[in-house]
Formats: structure tokens, sequence, C-alpha cells
């Protein structure tokens, strides 16, 4: 019975981790995820493997009211940022209105271990597997989510208020998708990237 299990539990995985997906905000229908929801998603982020065990994932959330401010950020950071010559009214709507469109977003951090008893793409990692778990939580939920890095997240620092040795990674905006989304993708066959050594 116990093999029966496993392999029922392997199908079940092998079924989420091929149909995650990046879902957008323009494709969510504005319907709120549930605190406790997303508290599900952050404690999955910490299984993440860690290197001597530093934990480094730190998560900002903004919801409710404080994703008009991660808005107004986005929005300012962007009107800075851009050449007059290369401003697009399109980009920076789209660009204001993720958050707003999104029921939370995330600020994936990395704090950095305080005796960097690691290398620091150790940390970096770590911090991208515990948002792999994320993902894979979200696509199990059947929830709409995708991790961003532009450089309003990479240079987030102040709007944060980290602390020395934190970075912003990007943002992790988490929604409920529209009904009838279409999530198709391809990955090349593995067999043509692995080398076998026997």
């Amino acid at each position: 019975m116990k093999v029966i299990s496993e392999s029922l539990e392997l199908k079940i995985l092998n079924n989420i981790i091929a149909s995650r997906r990046a879902i957008f905000p323009d494709q969510y229908t504005g319907g709120t995820v549930k605190d406790d929801q997303i508290k599900i998603i952050l404690n999955n982020a910490k299984w993440a493997p860690t290197h001597r065990r530093t934990e480094p994932w730190l998560f900002h959330v903004f919801s409710a009211e404080a994703k008009k401010r991660l808005s107004s950020y986005l929005g300012a950071w962007y009107k800075r940022h851009t050449p007059e010559e290369s401003f697009s009214e399109l980009k920076y709507r789209k660009t204001i209105e993720k958050p707003l469109l999104s029921s939370h977003v995330l600020a994936i951090c990395m704090r950095r271990d305080p005796e960097k008893r690691v290398p620091e793409w150790e940390e970096i990692a770590a911090v991208a597997c515990a948002v792999q778990n994320m993902w894979l939580t979200c696509a199990a939920m059947e929830l709409g989510c995708y991790w961003s890095t532009p450089g309003s997240a990479l240079s987030a620092n102040d709007f944060l208020g980290l602390s020395k040795g934190e970075r912003c990674l990007g943002w992790f905006y988490i929604g409920v998708p529209k009904a009838g989304v279409i999530l198709k993708s391809q990955r090349t066959d593995i067999a043509s990237k692995t080398i076998w050594h026997q």
C-alpha cells in the first residue's frame, strides 16, 4: 500500500510542477485571496533548502490599502528613471495597475547571514528555492502568481526600510486568475541537457 501511496503523491507532485505558470495581474479577477492562504504559501517557503540553516528569506506583504502605496512607489520610480523620449503612458499605467489588480504583492528579500558563513550566491539561491515553493503552492491552490524583477524592486531597499545586509530581489504578485486563462508552455527535452557519467 505504501508504494501505491507514494506513486499517487509523485503523480500529484509531477502535475503541480508541470502545471506551474506565470499568471500576470491583468489575468486576475480582482478577487481577494484570504490571508490564511497567504500564510500557507509563506509557511511552505520556509522549507526551502538553506545551507547552514541561515534561512535568508524575508518577505514584505502588501495587501488592502498598502497596495496603493506600492503602486505610487512603482509609478514614481518609473517616471524618475525613464528618459522623456522613452516614456510610455501605457507602460506607466500597467506599472501602477499591477499591485491594484493583485490580491497581495510580496517583496521578495534576502537577509544576509550576519556572520557570512556561506557565499552570498547561496543565500540568493535559497531565496529562489523558497519562491519556487511559493509558486508551486499557488499552483496547487489554483492561484495566479508571478515573480517580477524590475529595477524598481532591485532598488527598493529604502522604500522597504531594509537594513544592512538585506536586499530586495523582486515582487511576487498573487491573485485569483480569471476563468479560461490559457496556461501553455514548453520545455526542451531534458535529455538534450543531461550528461550521464557512469
